[in-house]
């Protein structure tokens, strides 16, 4: 059993950097929390094409992203379009998706994958770990192979947004300020008819 949760972005790294970032820590089971488990620019990590990596190299694979995803087929996640990580987070499915990843824990070394590099830029961080935080210790993998506390990426996170423990707040509410304002920053928008950008 570990008690250490991982997180990894797969970012444009090759599949053999990706795989020796995992092996490093000596991760056992990958769960991947991708809304949509494709990438148009980095095929290698198309679910099919990672799954097979993985399993090459005697790591399991496990994807969660309909549970764990910071996208929602739910209308009730949404306001004005745009998704709510409190609201995803209130879901039972979320609830499933933790649970399911706690289960996991006690088996494997686990990391949780997502796309982007930086942990302060992505769900897996702002969702994900915001609720594992209180169950596990949480360890960053960054692109060069360091490992970024969760503890110090909370604390770039509130420099990054410039909230502070101040007269109305203490640390403690700063940084469940900071989670909320980048949520609302990083929220999936549902195109609306007609609108053809991204």
């Amino acid at each position: 059993m570990s008690d250490t949760l991982f997180t990894v972005g797969h970012s444009t790294h090759s599949t053999a950097h990706f795989i020796a970032l995992l092996q490093r820590h000596g991760v056992e089971a990958v769960v991947d929390v991708r809304s949509v488990p494709h990438s148009a620019y980095n095929p290698q990590f198309n679910r099919d094409a990672l799954q097979k990596s993985l399993r090459d190299n005697a790591i399991q694979y496990v994807f969660l992203g309909r549970e764990l995803g910071a996208r929602s087929d739910n209308p009730a996640c949404y306001v004005d379009g745009k998704v709510q990580f409190k609201l995803l987070a209130a879901q039972p499915l979320f609830a499933r998706g933790i649970e399911r990843l706690r289960r996991g824990m006690a088996q494997y070394r686990v990391a949780i994958m997502c796309a982007e590099k930086d942990p302060l830029t992505c769900h897996r961080m702002i969702l994900v770990c915001r609720r594992m935080r209180a169950l596990a210790s949480i360890q960053h993998i960054l692109d060069d192979g360091a490992l970024e506390s969760h503890a110090h990426a909370e604390r770039r996170l509130r420099e990054k947004l410039g909230i502070h423990a101040d007269l109305l707040r203490d640390e403690k509410q700063s940084i469940e300020d900071a989670y909320d304002a980048q949520g609302r920053r990083m929220g999936y928008a549902k195109k609306t008819p007609g609108d053809d950008s991204g």
